[in-house]
């Protein structure tokens, strides 16, 4: 296996890449975008050591750390996409995308081409005193770089890896390029595939707000990836500065709010199963709600920073440290944002409260069957004259589970909830699983008190049979876009009266 010589210095070329006006710019080291250096290195080396240096190994339950201290890069690994490069690497293109029994064949070997994979890995170079995970970088356990002054040449003296020290920091930390270097695992045998030089970008001393800002220009501007996969890949892009001022934002956080809506309608076990409106149509044949409304209602509810000067902020939203946030993955949010409908539909299939029944013995007697292919099919939850069928209703709940989760976030140890498969989509079979996770956690029995309190507020709309002219213009007020703080703040006093105390607690929170 190729490696170098810890002794000897690797060469670098140094390129100072940087403009006059940027000396004008804002840089705050509170929010971890510290003025950066005017220049970065471009070096190369063999894989298999860049990949020991940077460490990029599978996160553990052996070792949690609180989500504040936790400023690794959160990224999902996909297996099969570094497997996928590997064979490119191996025998270039058509050769890697044959099937193993064809690879085997050697009548095949005249497919195979150089794999090249000319673009370069990159990195950021850990300084002296950085601090990673609760851990110290120091002067033993960083790369040296020296620069000549009298040219654009560097030299970087690597430090020496003990294959046993568990509590180093690793020296490099990976901006982009991670599935390259699990290409290349270092178990394998193959000797010629190890000594793969690649090469490197590498940043020194880069805070970790502009690694999450490389990130998002390498591969979100040039819309090489969904946006929307960068909400896991980098929490810390869910709240930047930067982001909120422009409308890029709108796009991101657009694109995670789709994702949980589709999540929602393409999960079996999900009440919204197939009843989202995705592309238009009919109520009856598409579904009650549409997909824009849903994804309006998360962005304006979940889906948000954590940081709000208007009351709760979206517990979606979060970022580790900065603000003290949350940072569940995409599984992790589409496994809440189920299991909260999940319980909603349950509790009200099972609750008896008046307008419930009337919602029910109407629709007997209407004979209305439009809605018997739905899973959790309740008149009062999947009904014509049910708010909880309705863009407000949808609104409405989502809002109420996100403010009072956002609330009561510490008591309920949501930041201790984390995400330790190995799952690289958001999948219905990937979300099953993370939600049963969720079961362990004290959020669970939070979130069933709060469906049950709700099953008692009288969710029906205004052109439901039987209501009073009182109880109809009430439920009028609920249309339009004024509808949506009305019932925000009708629920919240309804909750505020629950026998659930730590409802009750967590509503008196809300502004009235």
């Amino acid at each position: 296996m190729a490696q170098q010589d810890p002794s000897a210095p690797v060469p670098a070329l140094r390129v100072r890449q940087w403009l006059a006006e940027w000396n004008e710019l804002t840089y705050d080291e509170s929010q971890r975008q510290a003025r950066p250096k005017e220049h970065f290195y471009l070096f190369s080396l063999p894989a298999s050591q860049l990949r020991k240096l940077a460490g990029i190994y599978r996160r553990s339950t052996d070792v949690i750390a609180p989500r504040k201290d936790d400023l690794g890069i959160q990224r999902k690994h996909d297996p099969e996409r570094s497997e996928e490069i590997r064979r490119y690497v191996e025998g270039g293109y058509p050769w890697s995308g044959l099937s193993d029994a064809k690879r085997r064949n050697t009548e095949n070997d005249s497919l195979k081409k150089p794999g090249w994979l000319p673009t370069a890995v990159v990195v950021n170079i850990l300084t002296e005193g950085d601090i990673r995970s609760g851990k110290t970088a120091t002067a033993d356990n960083v790369i040296r770089v020296t620069d000549d002054a009298e040219s654009t040449s560097a030299s970087l003296y690597l430090p020496s890896l003990a294959e046993d020290d568990g509590d180093r920091i690793p020296p490099i930390e990976v901006i982009d390029g991670q599935h390259r270097l699990f290409a290349f695992d270092d178990d394998d045998d193959d000797a010629d595939v190890e000594d793969y030089y690649l090469p490197v970008v590498a940043f020194h001393g880069l805070d970790i707000s502009w690694q999450a800002y490389l990130f998002w220009t390498i591969n979100i501007k040039p819309k090489k990836i969904n946006p929307s996969l960068a909400f896991d890949l980098y929490p810390l892009l869910r709240e930047q500065d930067w982001l909120e001022s422009g409308e890029v934002v709108h796009v991101y956080r657009e694109s995670r709010a789709q994702e949980l809506t589709e999540a929602l309608w393409s999960s079996p076990d999900s009440p919204w199963y197939r009843r989202i409106n995705m592309l238009g149509g009919t109520r009856k044949e598409n579904g009650p709600v549409t997909q824009a409304a849903f994804i309006r209602s998360l962005t304006a509810s979940m889906v948000k920073s954590w940081r709000s000067y208007k009351g709760p902020g979206g517990i979606f939203g979060g970022t580790p440290d900065s603000s003290d946030g949350l940072s569940w993955s995409r599984l992790q949010q589409s496994a809440f944002l189920l299991t909260a409908w999940k319980l909603l539909a349950e509790k009200t299939k099972q609750a008896k409260p008046e307008w419930a029944e009337i919602l029910r013995e109407q629709a007997a007697e209407l004979d209305d069957l439009s809605e018997v292919r739905v899973t959790y099919h309740d008149p009062a939850f999947t009904g014509a004259h049910t708010l909880l069928a309705t863009d407000q209703g949808v609104r409405g709940f989502q809002y109420i589970v996100n403010d009072l989760c956002f609330i009561r976030q510490k008591e309920l140890k949501l930041a201790d909830w984390q995400d330790f498969s190995d799952f690289a989509d958001v999948t219905p079979e990937n979300v099953a699983v993370t939600a049963e996770t969720l079961k362990e956690q004290p959020v669970l029995a939070f979130l069933n008190h709060l469906c049950e309190a709700l099953t008692t507020f009288d969710w029906r709309t205004s052109g439901a049979p039987d209501l009073d002219e009182q109880a109809r213009l009430a439920k009028a007020a609920l249309r339009g876009s004024g509808g949506y703080k009305e019932l925000r703040s009708q629920l919240a006093n309804h909750l505020r009266a629950s026998s659930f105390t730590d409802i009750a607690s967590a509503a008196n929170y809300l502004g009235s």
